[in-house]
């Protein structure tokens, strides 16, 4: 597991020689969900309503503009930082997925974009399979929620759902042990829901700028 640390902008500017991991963690917005983001916004507008819901589309707003302030107070050094995304799949066209999704409006993507500009190297972060597997379930659970009444606990889809996030956390966290080169800065961008800690390598220190958040515990049986 990767060692914890605080203060991103003094230990990256002296990051000669380790690897860093800084963790930004992420809430996607409408133009990050691709086709479902029509039935996603109409389960989240009925659950909500909407005023509610456009308060909480302020909320994510204001929250992207602090990851941008936040990543432009850590005067990273470019040339040597690579760029992992939550949802980015391992397929040769990395570069072009984002810049179609910026294109739709994506503040994720068009932070990337600026990134790699910059001098960052863009890496895909996950396993193409396991997208297609968590678009389809996402796709029936927004398109069949849990009806109102229903018992609690959770419903098969939904325990899957936790086991297809587990998956894909010990993919990227594998991924960014096996690409990340000694000298270098990993960034980020990763859903809260997301805990990779578990499978990334002991001498990488991840550095957290952003208010962290409590993530899942380690690998489940």
């Amino acid at each position: 597991m990767g060692q914890e640390a605080n203060s991103a902008n003094q230990q990256v500017t002296n990051a000669e020689g380790q690897r860093f991991l800084i963790l930004i963690p992420i809430i996607h917005t409408p133009a990050d969900m691709g086709g479902l983001k029509e039935p996603i916004q109409r389960v989240k507008v009925e659950k909500l309503g909407k005023k509610a819901w456009a308060r909480s589309k302020d909320l994510v707003e204001a929250y992207w503009k602090r990851i941008e302030e936040t990543i432009a107070g850590l005067r990273l050094p470019y040339e040597r930082v690579r760029l992992y995304q939550d949802g980015l799949p391992v397929c040769g066209h990395e570069l072009q997925i984002v810049a179609d999704m910026g294109k739709l409006g994506s503040r994720n993507y068009r932070l990337l974009l600026a990134l790699i500009a910059k001098g960052a190297t863009l890496m895909g972060t996950e396993s193409a399979e396991l997208l297609v597997e968590e678009y389809q379930l996402a796709n029936q659970m927004v398109r069949r929620p849990r009806p109102q009444g229903a018992a609690r606990g959770k419903s098969e889809v939904e325990a899957l759902a936790d086991s297809l996030l587990w998956r894909r956390d010990e993919f990227i966290g594998r991924r960014i042990s096996s690409t990340l080169e000694k000298g270098e800065t990993g960034l980020i961008f990763l859903g809260m829901l997301h805990a990779i800690g578990p499978w990334l390598d002991a001498d990488i220190r991840v550095l957290r700028p952003l208010q962290p958040r409590r993530g899942r515990g380690g690998p489940r049986p």
